[in-house]
């Protein structure tokens, strides 16, 4: 047969797996349970009736067998004692003999029942016994009847059937069974629990993307879906904060660019309309309006800058203290007066190089605009890189701290858009790492960014 004739025939067969499998999560889990447990059970069933069961029903057959044989041989040696014979060995052996003289058997071998032990009390009767035989298991519940043909008669044995049988085997099977749906029953319990934290997490995923936000969910279930619902309760906060944070930047955008609009509309008013106009005199209206327009930049550029996000870009290893070296120059091209750069040497991490940059010069643009001189301390450890940016400004007090990450608050009137350490923020915690403001000993305010290696 080719490959391709094999590959469709299993193709097939997986399709009609496919349809016939369940195809929810208990469903498939309470599969995986039932399985290996019948594959359990069925070894069991096959270990006990395959040694257990037929060695002793071999042995308990071999002892009837060889009690009747041995009453057998004692009617051939003494004819004349039959009856002395028979009474003796019913009180020796708890079986009961009958001979019925010039009878004939009308069937030999065995009639059959359920388990091993019809085949072994055959084959023990037909090793012992040298004359035609004939057992029925079916003729009494309590008691086998055999029946043995001599040469003068016929010779019946009752015997009982405990002595032959040790337990029916349906009894094994019936436990078997019962113990099987029992603990198959438990398992179905314990993995709907689980399935059912599952379902709630599927849920509750479900409704907030629908926009219906249901609050936390609380962790339920096994170590590792417990965890799941953690992240989403973390990507729940996150998802939140940025929609704030993006719905913040638009009222900003309205409200800010409102004031400089306003100012432009009302010196294009102001502007002549008629006549020989002298553009000396308009310098100062133009003067004023290029200003604004410069303020118009900064801010869209600001709220680009914050509303874009850094997802996009890739981190890649990074030699830290060259592109600190880097700010440092833009920095001080840019007017700003940089004390110095405090760093051992090279230090490489995963970063992204453009977002750091970004949130670096931030950083620096604030301690440019609230001081006037800056320095720059890069240190390092096993699993983590700490970069400090320190000024002499006036620094801020350890209440505000925690709301000067607010968007838009810029900590007083004309000093900037308020987004510059959101923006940095943001970058330090897609990062994975942590931002704490500090007191600085330069007099000002100390920032220490802490990223992973």
């Amino acid at each position: 047969m080719s490959g391709s004739a094999l590959s469709d025939r299993w193709g097939r067969l997986e399709r009609v797996l496919r349809r016939m499998l369940p195809r929810s999560l208990l469903g498939r889990s309470m599969l995986i349970v039932l399985l290996p447990l019948l594959v359990t059970q069925g070894i069991a069933l096959g270990l006990f009736y395959g040694t257990y069961l037929n060695v002793v029903s071999r042995r308990l057959a071999d002892g009837v067998a060889g009690e009747v044989s041995m009453v057998v041989t004692m009617i051939e040696h003494e004819k004349g004692r039959l009856a002395q014979i028979l009474q003796q060995a019913e009180r020796q052996t708890q079986l009961q003999f009958t001979f019925r003289p010039g009878a004939h058997i009308g069937r030999q071998g065995s009639s059959h029942v359920l388990g091993p032990m019809d085949e072994d009390f055959e084959s023990a009767l037909r090793q012992f016994l040298d004359y035609p035989f004939y057992v029925d298991w079916l003729d009494q519940e309590t008691t086998v009847r055999t029946t043995v043909q001599l040469p003068e008669g016929v010779l019946e044995v009752l015997t009982p059937r405990k002595r032959l049988n040790i337990e029916p085997i349906w009894f094994f099977v019936a436990w078997a069974v019962s113990s099987s749906v029992l603990l198959f029953l438990i398992a179905g319990l314990f993995m709907r629990n689980q399935v059912r934290a599952i379902r709630r997490l599927a849920r509750a995923a479900e409704m907030f993307g629908l926009g219906r936000e249901q609050g936390p969910i609380r962790p339920q279930g096994a170590r590792e879906v417990r965890q799941a619902a953690l992240a989403f309760n973390r990507m729940q906060e996150r998802v939140n904060r940025f929609v704030a944070q993006r719905t913040a930047v638009l009222a900003g955008v309205s409200h800010d660019l409102r004031t400089p609009l306003t100012r432009l509309r009302l010196t294009v008013a102001m502007l002549p309309s008629e006549g020989r106009v002298d553009a000396a005199t308009l310098q100062p209206d133009v003067a004023d309006m290029v200003t604004d327009i410069g303020d118009m930049e900064r801010l869209i550029g600001s709220y680009l800058s914050f509303a874009r996000g850094e997802g996009a870009e890739l981190p890649v290893p990074t030699d830290i203290r060259a592109l600190l070296e880097d700010v440092v120059a833009a920095t001080r091209r840019a007017g700003g007066r940089v004390l110095g750069l405090v760093a051992d040497g090279p230090v490489e991490a995963v970063v992204r190089p453009d977002a750091l940059r970004r949130a670096l010069t931030n950083l620096a643009d604030n301690a440019r605009r609230h001081g006037g001189a800056m320095r720059f301390s890069l240190r390092e450890s096993e699993r983590r890189v700490e970069i400090i940016v320190e000024d002499n400004g006036p620094g801020v007090p350890p209440e505000r701290r925690d709301q000067v990450f607010q968007a838009f608050d810029a900590g007083g009137p004309g000093r900037g858009t308020g987004l510059g350490l959101t923006i940095v923020r943001d970058i330090v915690h897609a990062h994975g790492g942590s931002i704490r403001l500090l007191d600085s000993p330069l007099g000002g305010l100390g920032v220490l960014l802490s990223l992973p290696r």
